[in-house]
């Protein structure tokens, strides 16, 4: 008998539209991280990082996706572990009898119609996401190695937890608290670690931080219209199914997110003269961000609402909260504890409040919906879901760092060379060969050069204070002159 008669290439069980969007939607996803983040992330810092904030993004999209394989899908996604209510069972889901067969969720008592290699790649491409939003925070002067060991102990000791608790059938799940698409399992979580992770980490040289333009706007521009389309499968794709839902997720997304960036824009007109389009971008994300735990159980109306409060709350949290000394004292570059601890933290809440029972109910759940439909605990189950995260990210996130730092003697700072130069001196590489054929053209590598001090490196910048921006009050000049 030969090999393809054993199994059938269409089973009972597969729905071939739901293989269809869920592949799709998974690919979307993927799109959000490389390129989506690796360039926004490029573009917003200074040139001499664009390559390592980059990189960052594509090594822990790859080193997410070994540990998912071989042991973190299982631990978010499989049997319970014992007694134990926070993880599955970790183990390995490679072989080709696992991969061909229908996804089941069992904690969870979940079976969608297609296999299970589309669920392991759809729920890769949320975990990697995660920690490559939490890498935002930490641009422009974490040690590389460190960052190789932070990616797949975060992923194995801290996203797992969340994401068995919340989806995988874990204890959140069972008492009721709702998270769509990952407001509370990738947004607070990443989030929450980011802000963490970047106090450990101490924050950039001084002069990085005073002054700090991004090296191509138009660039952050490209990933954060690559973020803001393929959301669409990020939050259509996790009814696991091409549903009505799933269409209702979509629209909700991109009301949200246009709602969200028209109020922070007209906030920034109102107080700081001028519309920041980095500004913009973060009024972007937060309403992305927010929507992510409501999309599919809210009203278009809802959507308006959550929109509206994105755009509002999380502007005055960066541009009110964020200037006082006691927030600058942790340097989060990327602004992820605003952009998505403090949006994700609202966007769950919002969806205590706004759940409808028949969004609910097209989700599949049987859930009575939120506030409005009468039922008030939701808004407390919200709060409860929320704090486990926090409480989990700031503790693991905290454990490994002390760990990787104090234990494995790997510091997670660059050293001073690296964070004078940049680029050139961690990958010998520079984001831009515009001039001189390619050769160094702002800074010089020369080991006799760096060690005598001859190194030049000389900017002034005009005042460009506004939202969004790490940027000084006043020009700065900086420089190092040769002898």
């Amino acid at each position: 008998m030969s090999a393809t008669a054993l199994t059938n290439p269409a089973p009972d069980w597969l729905n071939k539209g739901d293989q269809a969007w869920q592949l799709t939607a998974g690919t979307l996803v993927a799109l959000q991280s490389i390129p989506g983040l690796a360039i926004l992330y490029a573009g917003f810092v200074k040139k001499k990082w664009a390559i390592n904030s980059a990189f960052m993004v594509f090594y822990a999209f790859s080193a997410t996706l070994v540990c998912w394989v071989i042991w973190a899908y299982k631990m978010a996604f499989g049997e319970q572990w014992g007694n134990f209510p926070l993880l599955g069972a970790p183990g390995p889901v490679l072989t080709m009898k696992q991969n061909l067969a229908q996804a089941t969720l069992p904690s969870a008592d979940v079976a969608p119609n297609f296999n299970l290699s589309t669920m392991i790649y759809f729920q890769f491409v949320f975990a990697a996401i995660t920690v490559i939003i939490l890498g935002g925070a930490l641009l422009g002067r974490m040690n590389l190695l460190a960052w190789m060991l932070f990616v797949p102990l975060w992923i194995t000791f801290s996203y797992t937890v969340g994401a068995f608790s919340l989806w995988g059938g874990g204890f959140l799940s069972q008492m009721g608290v709702l998270d769509y698409s990952g407001g509370y399992v990738i947004h607070l979580s990443s989030g929450t670690a980011g802000f963490t992770a970047a106090f450990w980490l101490g924050p950039r040289l001084q002069r990085d931080k005073d002054s700090f333009y991004p090296n191509n706007i138009l660039l952050m521009l490209v990933g954060a219209g690559i973020l803001w389309v393929c959301w669409n499968g990020f939050n259509g794709g996790d009814p696991y199914a091409a549903s009505p839902d799933a269409g209702v997720a979509v629209l909700n997304t991109n009301i949200c997110t246009a709602m969200s960036l028209l109020v922070w824009m007209m906030l920034d007109y109102i107080f700081l003269k001028k519309p920041s389009v980095i500004g913009a971008v973060q009024g972007e994300i937060t309403g992305l961000v927010a929507i992510t735990p409501a999309a599919g159980f809210v009203a278009g109306w809802g959507a308006i609402i959550i929109g509206i409060c994105s755009g509002s709350i999380p502007w005055i949290s960066m541009n009110v909260l964020g200037r006082m000394k006691w927030m600058q004292k942790v340097d989060d570059v990327m602004g992820v504890v605003h952009t998505h601890m403090v949006a994700g933290f609202l966007g769950g809440f919002l969806t205590g409040i706004f759940a409808t029972i028949d969004g609910c109910a097209a989700f599949g759940l049987t859930n009575p919906g939120g506030a409005i439909e009468g039922n008030g605990k939701q808004v407390w189950l919200q709060i409860v879901g929320a704090l486990f995260i926090i409480g989990l990210n700031m503790f693991m996130t905290t454990l490994i760092c002390v760990f990787i730092q104090y234990v494995l003697r790997i510091p997670l700072r660059m050293n001073e060379q690296q964070l004078l130069v940049g680029d050139d001196a961690i990958h010998g590489e520079e984001a831009y060969a515009l001039f001189f054929e390619g050769e160094r053209s702002h800074l010089s590598l020369n080991a006799n050069a760096l060690e005598s001090g001859h190194i030049i490196e000389s900017q002034s910048m005009a005042n460009a204070e506004g939202s969004g921006h790490g940027t000084p009050s006043e020009s700065t000049t900086n420089g190092i002159k040769k002898d």
